[in-house]
């Protein structure tokens, strides 16, 4: 365990996200975000796809402050504009929310669908990752 990492009260791993940390410094928790820098996914979408992991898990939850756009950046060294562009789309998906003058919050999960196309383009995509998995002898237990 690195020195960061020490007070960590949380550390996740799933696939295909990578490790999330939430470290807690003094009374504010900071997101650290480890990306892939070798994945065909692109930095953005892992920025999405990691804070709506944490939102569905509920470790994030509405109304939580989420880091500025530079601030994010310069945690995961990168450029600030890759960060916008994940904010942009996590705004226009209606996960986040910022209140100028405020910052930038969790707005939560919707109560409904708001985009059948995304909707039925994941369900294709399950059934091809489903039968893929029997194919290979997945057991149904």
């Amino acid at each position: 365990m690195t020195n960061q990492a020490r007070g960590c009260i949380l550390c996740v791993s799933t696939v295909p996200f990578e490790m999330i940390q939430l470290i807690h410094k003094r009374r504010e928790v900071i997101k650290m975000i480890r990306l892939d820098f070798r994945s065909s996914q692109p930095i953005y979408e892992q920025i999405i796809s990691q804070y709506k992991y944490l939102i569905l898990q509920g470790y994030l939850k509405t109304g939580d402050a989420v880091p500025s756009v530079r601030k994010l950046a310069m945690q995961l060294e990168i450029t600030p504009g890759t960060v916008a562009k994940a904010y942009r789309e996590m705004e226009s998906q209606g996960m986040i929310e910022t209140l100028r003058g405020k910052g930038t919050f969790i707005a939560g999960v919707p109560d409904r669908a708001r985009d059948e196309g995304v909707i039925g383009k994941v369900k294709e995509e399950l059934r091809a990752q489903c039968m893929e998995l029997i194919y290979q002898g997945l057991d149904k237990g």
